[in-house]
């Protein structure tokens, strides 16, 4: 017999709060920040807050941490052009890793210069604690 489940939304015990996947393969953390002047979150899940380290250089702290630093980090970034994201031919890594921070730094490829991005994208997957 096949069952089938009709929501709208799942919450958390205190009925406002998402709820947290563990075990599972899914997206634990993520944020599209502007990278240049004053910067801002545009949009994110599990992230609390981001840090201007320099040019290129960012931190982007999540809510709710990782259970170890063997989760798997990725990060991309490009410049604003109208609606689309032009990758400028942009290097991204992952300078440092806690279970709650990573650090992230925005690069040319073809000169290894630093560069502040319009548009810098993290993502986490992995367990949380």
């Amino acid at each position: 017999m096949t069952s089938v489940l009709n929501v709208d939304s799942i919450a958390a015990k205190d009925g406002t709060s998402p709820v947290a996947l563990t075990k599972q393969s899914a997206a634990k953390a993520w944020c599209n920040m502007n990278g240049t002047g004053t910067i801002a979150i545009r949009g994110s899940f599990n992230t609390t807050s981001i840090t201007d380290n320099g040019t290129g250089d960012y931190s982007v702290t999540a809510v709710t941490a990782m259970t170890d630093t063997n989760y798997v980090c990725s990060s991309t970034s490009g410049q604003n052009s109208g609606d689309q994201i032009s990758a400028n031919n942009n290097l991204n890594g992952s300078l440092a890793r806690t279970t709650s921070v990573v650090r992230t730094q925005c690069q040319r490829s073809t000169s290894d210069n630093a560069l502040d991005c319009g548009v810098v994208e993290t993502i986490r997957m992995g367990d949380l604690a």
